[in-house]
């Protein structure tokens, strides 16, 4: 880069820290009304992308819901991530004294005991809830002995304002591209490894499943991971409660398919990670990610008529 620039980009990471600053400040109630106005304020903006959420909706809840209840469950997406918006950055603020404010955990001492074999474990999780707050919360609770696959966001500033508050109690980060080989250290150590599974992937990369009554092409890495390793998979989730916290929900560990048929299992084990997100999605719709293409890829050529 020119000086030119470097100026703008020390402005724009000047900019993202002050904004990250003020939104950790505001008290919890200004927050969340902030929040719901910025979500409502997006239900309306006529921006193509964010009508994917809405063009999802229609093509799985077309035959469940009415046109109104639809546009219902668009607007309550966008009043989630809005509130979102301004949750994230309170992680900041986040420590062992104050957890309580911001979330309770089910399941943590189930997960220490999976932990406690010292083979690691996969967590096993979406773009659902706040899974910024579900890295923080478990990381703080097991004393940094966490790390997440994550792929780089593709503005900067915010990916280095990211990296910091994901790394703020010590987890680890491995970038998406060519992780493997960090994964496995990983796990040979026992340190745990969170996995977000729910979006799309080339054909050559996953397995076709049934995820919320449509075809879709689903990673098949974990479930590769799991069975070359055998470190247990243990699902991780957080749902909103009544009073604005979360609820960090970590289950027990799944039943692993194992037989002699590798590519069977492979097969079986990412249906059966699909399915226990598509639980979550099906009991919560508005906390999950609709804004991504989440059935592009297809198990077929379309055929082109000029």
């Amino acid at each position: 880069m020119d000086g030119r620039d470097n100026i703008l980009m020390t402005i724009a990471d000047l900019s993202v820290r002050v904004a990250f600053r003020f939104m950790a400040a505001l008290p919890a109630s200004v927050s969340s009304g902030a929040g719901v106005t910025l979500g409502r304020i997006g239900a309306v903006l006529p921006i193509p992308r964010l009508r994917v959420a809405l063009d999802n909706i229609k093509a799985v809840y077309g035959k469940e819901l009415s046109p109104s209840g639809m546009k219902t469950l668009y607007r309550q997406i966008f009043v989630h991530f809005g509130r979102m918006v301004f949750e994230i950055p309170k992680i900041f603020r986040l420590r062992a004294g104050n957890l309580e404010q911001y979330a309770e955990i089910d399941g943590l001492e189930g997960l220490e005991d999976v932990l406690s074999r010292r083979k690691g474990c996969f967590f096993l999780t979406a773009h659902f809830g706040n899974w910024e707050l579900l890295n923080a919360v478990v990381s703080l609770s097991l004393g940094g002995r966490v790390a997440i696959v994550a792929r780089p966001l593709d503005f900067p500033p915010l990916e280095r304002i990211f990296s910091s508050l994901r790394g703020r109690f010590g987890t680890e980060i491995i970038p998406k591209r060519r992780a493997m080989r960090r994964i496995l250290r990983c796990i040979k150590s026992g340190v745990p490894v969170g996995i977000l599974l729910d979006q799309n992937v080339d054909w050559y990369e996953g397995v076709f499943v049934s995820f919320m009554g449509r075809v879709a092409c689903a990673n098949k890495a974990l479930a590769i991971l799991a069975l070359k390793t055998g470190a247990p998979v243990v699902p991780a989730f957080t749902v909103r409660l009544p009073d604005g916290r979360y609820k960090v929900i970590i289950e027990r560990e799944l039943d692993i398919i194992r037989t002699a048929d590798e590519t069977r299992d492979v097969e079986e084990n990412t249906r059966l990670f699909s399915d226990t997100i598509e639980r979550y999605v099906r009991a919560y719709p508005d906390h999950w990610f609709w804004f991504h293409r989440r059935w592009k890829t297809r198990p077929y050529c379309a055929l082109i008529e000029k």
